[in-house]
């Protein structure tokens, strides 16, 4: 008997525990027949248990009684595809919020965006400006003159030597904090950026010198002063 233990599915086993309920078997009389019969397969005792006191109020049905709540069954296509949709029309929406809007659980959410749609939420990486190609080109092409002039040995020695120096304006803003610029992406995404954003009125002029070991000196202009050879 215990070669086809397996093929008793809960509602058969259900069955079994009415039929000896009803036969007056006592709960322990009960679970041992159904251990002696199916072995590792049988209901736990506190299952039979529970079977056993829901027959004794009354109640012959051994079906699952219908739970409230959403449905769990929803990592289908049709469901992947809403998912990716509402994440493609914005980045930054929350797991609550598509929950509510697809009525399903959070936990199907967060399964179908990390285990179907292979994405995550990550935060914007700031860099400082917006370079153009032929802003890039023209970095690119001032650095490998410099390697030329110098030398490959020289150029070593001479970054120890080199200071670099520039100006930038700071606008005075309320900048995003990263949990508000976490952005869903999929793993092979680019990490997303972002730039400055919308200049507001207050602003300070900010000179910066740096060489290779790091920032020497960051000078914040002070109000109605202007940049000149006597101040430098």
């Amino acid at each position: 008997m215990s070669d086809y233990a397996r093929d008793f599915n809960n509602i058969e086993t259900r069955a079994v525990i009415k039929y000896f309920f009803l036969q007056d078997k006592v709960l322990k009389e009960i679970h041992a027949i159904l251990t002696e019969t199916l072995g590792e397969h049988a209901s736990l005792y506190a299952n039979v248990k529970n079977w056993v006191t829901q027959f004794k109020r009354g109640d012959f049905s051994t079906c699952d009684a219908p739970r409230p709540g959403r449905n769990t069954t929803v990592t289908n296509p049709e469901f992947i595809d809403q998912i990716h949709e509402l994440i493609l029309k914005d980045r930054r929406i929350s797991t609550k919020s598509i929950t509510e809007q697809l009525d399903i659980s959070r936990e199907q959410v967060r399964s179908i965006i990390h285990e179907d749609l292979d994405m995550r939420k990550l935060s914007v990486k700031w860099v400082s400006k917006c370079l153009k190609a032929d802003q890039n080109l023209q970095r690119c092409q001032s650095s490998e003159q410099l390697w030329n002039f110098f030398g490959a040995i020289q150029m070593i020695s001479c970054l120890a030597q080199l200071v670099i120096m520039d100006e930038t304006w700071l606008y005075h803003y309320d900048p995003e904090t990263n949990q508000q610029t976490m952005e869903w992406r999929h793993s092979d995404s680019f990490h997303p950026k972002k730039f400055r954003v919308q200049k507001s009125a207050g602003k300070v002029l900010a000179s910066i010198f740096w060489y290779q070991d790091g920032i020497l000196l960051i000078d914040y202009l002070p109000k109605g002063q202007t940049i000149n050879a006597k101040y430098y």
